[in-house]
């Protein structure tokens, strides 16, 4: 999951609390341009729904603008991210919001997972 900072943060690196498993890391890419992930965590263990609560995060977090302006999850990723949280029931919902919002590439931005999240009462 790629993380899009707002205008008003140039750096933003670590966890976002305890129970994720997951943190956000900076990379810089061969062109030299800096973009920063959402990315599992090597030691340590990660609960189930780990890696679904952190994209929900990021996304509630995108929503206030203040930090994070947007995030681009793949559906791939959010069905994994679903599965591993047992919560796989809910991939026809998502599918079902997509095709309500006009989503037609494979991409999820920040609002799509936080419709996804209030429609499912998560």
């Amino acid at each position: 999951m790629e993380i899009i900072l707002s205008k008003q943060c140039k750096f933003l690196c670590g966890s976002l609390g305890k129970g994720f498993g997951y943190h956000i890391q900076r990379r810089t890419d061969l062109d030299g341009k800096t973009r920063f992930w959402g990315v599992r965590q090597s030691k340590g263990e990660i609960p189930a729904n780990g890696h679904l609560r952190f994209i929900l995060t990021c996304a509630e977090l995108a929503q206030m603008k203040l930090h994070i302006a947007d995030i681009c999850v793949s559906k791939d990723e959010m069905r994994s991210a679903l599965i591993e949280a047992g919560k796989i029931d809910l991939w026809p919902a998502l599918m079902h919001i997509c095709e309500s919002r006009g989503v037609k590439s494979d991409l999820l931005n920040a609002g799509d997972i936080f419709y996804f999240k209030n429609y499912c009462n998560l």
